[in-house]
């Protein structure tokens, strides 16, 4: 990316490794039959809703000050809400809400700034006490879960989190959890632990189920920390099926394209009669939902969708 404030920003990852409590997924080498356009999610004009690629000048600049815009937005929201968190310090559970609020205003106004359409369906399930879960393929993904995860939601992120300047003492302060990933047994008490908290306080939880970004806006192989929450709180899974957001922020890029996307809620899963020696068929699943419900190019190739991560 281009060394400007609003690169480096998005760049450093911290939001990328925001909800990423597994191991690292194995490099695959992709069929060399699939060419780039097609790995970019380039599709006819008339399967595109009309989208067609801008990559003028004039466009290009309008996405820099976009990112621009959303950078210094953040920055704001993010000051205010830390200073509002402060004088909450003796009321955790309000520290929580106020986490949720926070998202859901800056999550909405960095939408409203990058100027993409948003489609959402499903809307009925999106207001339940469950763990969320989401496939992830762009920064973009972040800032919608912040607007549509509901009041009383946590996240689940590495304990470094904590060094990110501004962003990761909010994170703390409005109790999201963290967890210490530096083997996958202590992934695992950890995992146990949040669970625990979880129930004790009544909360929903948001997470990746990949463990971090897809490249290419395939479907990478979900990793097990999502069904161990599970299988701890009894908590129903409700999928969130995530469409064009690859296409409308690509990796390794600072050009936002106006692409429509699709947020969809699907039926929550439950989980009250899982049990753990069945684990990889719950995962599969799972897995096999968002193959159903994404497009095309989306969907992962074949030999992907047949590995599993064998850590948290």
């Amino acid at each position: 990316m281009d060394n400007t404030g609003g690169a480096s920003f998005m760049r450093n990852r911290r939001f990328e490794s925001f909800l990423d409590t597994s191991c690292e997924q194995p490099n695959v080498k992709e069929p060399p039959r699939v060419s780039v356009k097609q790995e970019a999610g380039f599709r006819p004009k008339a399967e595109t809703d009309q989208y067609v690629d801008d990559d003028g000048f004039i466009s290009v600049l309008i996405s820099y000050v976009r990112i621009v815009t959303c950078f210094v937005t953040m920055m704001v929201t993010t000051f205010v809400w830390a200073i509002v968190m402060l004088l909450l310090l003796p009321w955790p559970y309000q520290r929580i809400r106020q986490g949720n609020i926070y998202g859901h205003v800056t999550g909405r106004l960095l939408m409203w700034i990058l100027g993409n359409p948003v489609k959402i369906e499903g809307t009925e399930f999106a207001d339940k006490r469950a763990i969320y879960i989401s496939n992830h393929a762009s920064p973009i993904d972040i800032f919608l879960l912040m607007w549509l995860t509901p009041t009383g939601t946590v996240g689940i992120a590495k304990k470094e989190i904590i060094w990110y300047p501004l962003f990761g003492q909010l994170y703390v302060l409005a109790k999201h959890i963290r967890i210490d990933r530096s083997n996958p047994s202590a992934a695992i008490q950890s995992l146990k632990e949040a669970a625990h908290a979880i129930v004790k306080d009544n909360l929903s939880l948001i997470i990746f189920p990949e463990g971090t970004r897809s490249q290419n806006g395939r479907l990478l192989p979900f990793k097990k920390g999502f069904v161990h929450m599970a299988l701890q709180s009894r908590l129903p899974i409700v999928p969130i099926v995530l469409s064009g957001t690859h296409r409308a922020w690509r990796k390794g890029s600072l050009h936002i394209r106006p692409v429509p996307i699709t947020v969809k809620y699907l039926p929550p899963i439950s989980t009250s009669d899982w049990t753990a020696d069945k684990l990889d068929d719950y995962i599969k699943m799972v897995h096999d939902m968002y193959v159903k419900n994404l497009p095309e190019p989306q969907k992962p190739y074949a030999s992907d969708s047949t590995r599993t991560c064998s850590n948290s």
